[in-house]
């Protein structure tokens, strides 16, 4: 796990340009990709995509490749602003880290990012790609809102527990492996110096009782 500002920020980074890039592949081919084809009358999603003019978003068309940088803009500020500290606090008011196995402790961080960032970004996806060409309601934003979650949570639910935060813990632990091995030696030394202080308090605390 991270443990200063600049790991959160690469880890943040890494977590997140997987993300959207699912995400975008997720909304325009699984979600959406039957509905472009047959408006457009193609037999490929990316066909549909190019003979409409990119992809809907804002009121107008843009390619793929910019809505991957808009999103993946959003996503990470919202990540290291929200995201992060807010689901490590959620979990901390449940299980305190130094008695809580770490696996059961970083699943149930997983579990509270999905709770936090999938409305969340559902919410700003719901302006971003709102028909704004049939006019503005609020009504059926909040209904486009709920729709969005709907759709994105079980996806995001799996593959971040299953599979996105499993590979980015693997990529972070490769990058940082000297910070952790010296981390754990150091825990390591303490819980040494923590083990022959319990000791010789004990036998201070026999000899004592042996006095008496």
């Amino acid at each position: 796990m991270p443990r200063n500002q600049f790991q959160r920020m690469v880890f943040a980074f890494m977590t997140v340009v997987v993300t959207v890039h699912a995400y975008v592949f997720y909304s325009l081919y699984v979600v959406n990709g039957s509905t472009l084809m047959t408006v457009n009358g193609t037999n490929s999603v990316l066909g549909a995509i190019d003979k409409q003019g990119g992809v809907y978003m804002l009121g107008g068309f843009f390619p793929i490749w910019a809505v991957v940088l808009f999103e993946f803009c959003l996503a990470y500020l919202l990540e290291l602003i929200m995201g992060s500290p807010c689901s490590f606090k959620l979990v901390q008011k449940v299980f305190d880290p130094k008695e809580t196995h770490p696996v059961l402790f970083e699943t149930a961080i997983i579990c509270a990012t999905v709770g936090l960032m999938c409305p969340a970004m559902s919410f700003l996806a719901a302006f971003l790609y709102y028909p704004y060409y049939e006019g503005f309601n609020i009504l059926s934003l909040l209904a486009n809102w709920i729709k969005m979650v709907c759709f994105n949570f079980p996806f995001a639910f799996f593959t971040q527990l299953f599979f996105i935060q499993p590979l980015i813990r693997k990529i972070f632990k490769l990058l940082f492996r000297k910070d952790i091995a010296n981390r754990e030696k150091y825990h390591a030394e303490n819980k040494t110096e923590e083990a022959l202080e319990e000791i010789l308090v004990e036998d201070i605390e026999e000899e004592t009782a042996a006095t008496a």
